[in-house]
């Protein structure tokens, strides 16, 4: 008998202090008009001092699980996304399982920066549909804010700090219908490595250092790839672009998610955008886009969602999702 990925439950939290592009305008030569024109980005959250991505992880799964009806204690798998994690060592994850109370399974980080949550969800998912667990907490946390060069005005207005997570449940194929993780697919091309990529770490300068992007090619690399993977991901089930309800993007870039959004003729009402208020928290951006759009009512059960992300690595991926 197989097993399919049901989604029980998300949440997602933000840290209290926001930082406007007004704010960013105050201290380097940057204008509100520019942020916005160009990225679509009005203001993001601050991690405060000693508020730790384990904090943010947290607070978002704790409301994961208020939603799935759940606790720490019924969990017996976290996977949990971030490129800011507490400490070179252990995995951010296991500080999040011991305060949850999960006392069973197993807790683990896994890195790929903005593509993170695509694919700790297919991580978790393909555990769930093998048996190797059955309730699964899928976490993107971040604290980007920590890692930023605020004198490099091309980088620094473009993210903030967030947390999201899901709570998956395994389910017999026969009761799920068509719901549930219906696909994922993930990609990398390390030949890319120098167009996003943080100037440090414990092997290389012992420090945490900055993050470093050739914005344009980024951008050139997210667009082409993001709509192959897009394909991919849709053809996997037999869909196309004409059944989809909702996509919710990585928020990166009002342009890059304009762009698939036309690519796959979907009115900007059925795409989840949150780059405004939150600006790109990388593993965290997809999460904190669905509970936003479940919890206010956009996305019901039954509801065909597309997720898609590309980051550092260059790692790219796509998730198909029936509510």
């Amino acid at each position: 008998m197989g097993f399919r990925s049901l989604v029980a439950g998300c949440g997602a939290y933000l840290p209290l202090r926001v930082m406007t592009n007004d704010d960013l305008a105050a201290r380097l030569d940057t204008s509100d008009e520019w942020i916005r024109q160009r990225t679509g980005i009005g203001e993001r959250r601050i991690a405060a001092p000693g508020e730790l991505t384990s904090d943010l992880a947290v607070a978002a799964a704790r409301r994961a699980l208020d939603d799935a009806g759940m606790s720490g204690s019924d969990l017996d798998l976290i996977v949990l996304a971030t490129a800011t994690p507490d400490h070179t060592f252990p995995a951010t994850a296991t500080k999040v399982q011991a305060r949850l109370g999960m006392t069973r399974g197993a807790a683990f980080d896994v890195q790929a920066v903005c593509s993170g949550f695509i694919f700790a969800l297919a991580v978790a998912d393909n555990a769930l549909r093998l048996g190797q667990a059955r309730t699964a907490l899928v976490i993107g946390a971040e604290t980007f804010s920590r890692i930023l060069d605020w004198q490099d005005r091309g980088t620094c207005v473009l993210f903030g700090d967030g947390a999201g997570a899901l709570v998956l449940n395994a389910a017999p194929d026969a009761g799920a219908g068509d719901r549930g993780v219906l696909a994922t697919r993930l990609h990398s091309d390390g030949r890319q490595h120098d167009i996003l990529y943080v100037d440090g770490g414990p092997s290389s300068t012992g420090t945490a250092g900055f993050l470093r992007m050739e914005g344009r090619e980024v951008f050139r690399q997210a667009v082409q790839h993001l709509a192959e993977v897009v394909d991919e991901v849709l053809a996997a089930n037999g869909y196309g672009a004409a059944d989809l309800d909702w996509l919710v993007p990585h928020q990166a870039n009002s342009r890059i998610i304009d762009a698939i959004g036309k690519r796959l003729g979907l009115p900007p009402e059925r795409i989840v955008s949150t780059i405004a208020r939150h600006a790109n928290t990388s593993a965290a951006s997809i999460p904190l886009a669905l509970a936003e759009a479940a919890g206010d009512g956009r996305i019901v059960p039954g509801d065909l969602v597309l997720l898609e992300a590309l980051g550092g690595g260059l790692s790219w991926g796509a998730a198909l999702v029936r509510w």
